[in-house]
């Protein structure tokens, strides 16, 4: 079409310009990501959970209550019946003598709640009686209830350098340790529940009291699946609550898979320098690097039980955005950018959705992590702002398909109408999958929720990467891509932006640059 060196120049002019939008377009699109990854920053050290296994810290007992930590302990096997037990313990001091002694408690779903309940009645007096009422029943103590079969409580603080007062089987306390249970269950894992209380009992009246004195205590504790006495336990589940275990497995075969795909990426984005491939690689690097610190937190984990929560953090935040930045992309593609366009309608509204998407998924996360009892055996979807998120991205899917649509009514091109149909099937699974699985996780028991959930998302978030980095290789994306290059149809550009629906003229340029026509595309012959 250039036939004259005034259209030589226009042509240019028009490569120039294209080139301009798109870098405009990508360095505000990072500009955005930057500022959420400046929020990741500031969360990752000012979030805080406990969900380790191994605990320290410190208590005071004007406080009356104090919740350690959740952990689920793994069904014990009758034919290794010691070493598949699940083990609680540690050394609980004080610097300060007292003749009485609070209470360390470990119990199961069953008698916690009550206990938990109890807990928030004014008058502590009566609520170290109403919190204990069920338990006295069946907890063992040398004095008051000699016929109670399980072993829930301990009086604390402990002697100084010496077992704790009830621990009447020296033999049972891990060595170095000055108190030792030890859970059994032949029929089911489960949940138990650890803390601290401000009661104590009267050995001579049985009743229970509150602890009035103000003392500090130190405790330091482990729990485990898992004999800590021999040395031939799985490191992969020692350490872990049973709803963690075998996850690092499921960390480690996502990051060999992301191992691969990401070099390939870069590979692709250096051979083609297009804002799309330039977008998707940043969402997959985002990715890559979520997974990558959350790996080095459970395989630290792993070895002392406590891992690099702040690693943790980062890399769950991270993960968000890398999926809301995909989302993006999703979009855009919907709309035809870089496609059968180079500028789109209604940028603002684009870029507000999807930055609030990502801050409100962001704060989903804060809320879940700071304010959602861990009592209640319940995942951030089953929650009011979990499910305010699936409303949320549900509307943003129907919003893609209709963007889709309008982009495929005004496309006549058969390779870039091929691209359309494969890229709207599987991205319609990547937007559908969560709310289905978040409605089949209200099903599941908790013990199990954690890796379903962790696995499906990972699983369809890595396939969905699969897919893409599939569709925008080079040598097909340049089939339907509108590439900056020096042959780019210059006087058809004005036209193009501001009517989409003109762009496909059926032409072809010859070596001399002539016009010749051609016929349209056999519409029967898209793949499906």
């Amino acid at each position: 079409m250039c036939e004259s060196g005034k259209q030589m120049q226009k042509c240019s002019a028009s490569t120039k310009q294209m080139d301009v939008m798109c870098k405009v377009t990508c360095v505000c699109i990072l500009r955005k990501i930057g500022y959420l990854l400046y929020i990741v920053l500031i969360l990752s050290f000012t979030v805080q959970c406990v969900s380790g296994s191994h605990i320290t810290g410190t208590w005071n007992t004007k406080d009356f209550f104090k919740f350690l930590v959740k952990f689920g302990v793994q069904k014990t096997n009758m034919r290794n019946q010691r070493d598949s037990s699940g083990y609680i313990f540690g050394n609980i001091t004080s610097k300060v003598n007292s003749s009485k002694y609070v209470t360390f408690a470990v119990l199961d779903r069953g008698y916690f709640l009550e206990y938990y309940g109890n807990r928030t009645v004014v008058n502590k007096e009566k609520a170290c009686r109403l919190m204990f009422h069920k338990i006295e029943s069946a907890a063992y103590d040398i004095r008051c209830n000699v016929g109670g079969e399980i072993d829930f409580l301990r009086k604390v603080p402990c002697p100084e350098n010496s077992l704790c007062v009830d621990e009447d089987t020296p033999w049972n306390v891990v060595k170095g340790h000055q108190l030792t249970f030890v859970v059994e269950d032949v029929n089911q894992p489960r949940f138990w529940y650890i803390s601290l209380v401000a009661c104590y009992q009267d050995p001579e009246t049985c009743n229970w009291h509150h602890y009035t004195e103000e003392i500090e205590l130190n405790y330091d504790l482990w729990l485990v699946n898992g004999n800590p006495n021999v040395s031939s336990f799985n490191p992969l589940v020692y350490q872990f609550s049973f709803d963690k275990q075998d996850t690092v497995e499921l960390y480690v075969v996502f990051f060999l898979v992301y191992m691969v795909l990401v070099p390939l990426q870069v590979y692709a984005a250096m051979r083609q320098h297009h804002p799309v491939t330039r977008l998707f690689t940043a969402s997959l690097i985002l990715e890559f690097l979520a997974l990558s610190l959350i790996l080095i937190h459970v395989l630290k984990f792993s070895l002392d039980g406590e891992g690099v929560q702040q690693l943790a953090v980062a890399g769950d935040i991270l993960d968000i955005l890398s999926r809301a930045s995909f989302m993006l992309l999703l979009l855009l593609l919907a709309k035809g950018w870089a496609v059968t366009r180079q500028e789109f309608t209604w940028k603002p509204l684009v870029f507000g959705i999807w930055f609030l998407y990502g801050v409100v998924h962001i704060l989903l996360y804060v809320w879940n992590m700071t304010e959602v009892d861990i009592i209640e055996d319940i995942d951030e979807y089953q929650t009011w702002p979990g499910w305010l998120i699936i409303i949320f991205r549900t509307l943003i899917m129907v919003w893609f398909l209709f963007e889709l649509r309008n982009t495929m009514m005004y496309e006549h091109n058969t390779q870039k109408l091929n691209f359309f149909l494969h890229f709207g099937a599987s991205a319609l699974v990547w937007f559908i999958y969560l709310p289905i699985i978040a409605l089949i996780a209200l099903q599941v028991s908790a013990l199990w929720r954690f890796k379903l959930l962790l696995g499906i998302t990972y699983s369809a978030d890595c396939l969905a990467y699969c897919v893409m980095t599939h569709l925008l290789w080079p040598t097909r994306s340049e089939q339907y891509f509108l590439l900056a290059e020096e042959t780019d149809l210059g006087d058809e550009l004005d036209e193009f932006n501001e009517a989409p629906h003109v762009i496909n003229s059926y032409t072809a340029l010859s070596s001399g640059h002539r016009r010749i026509p051609s016929e349209p595309p056999d519409l029967t012959k898209i793949i499906a």
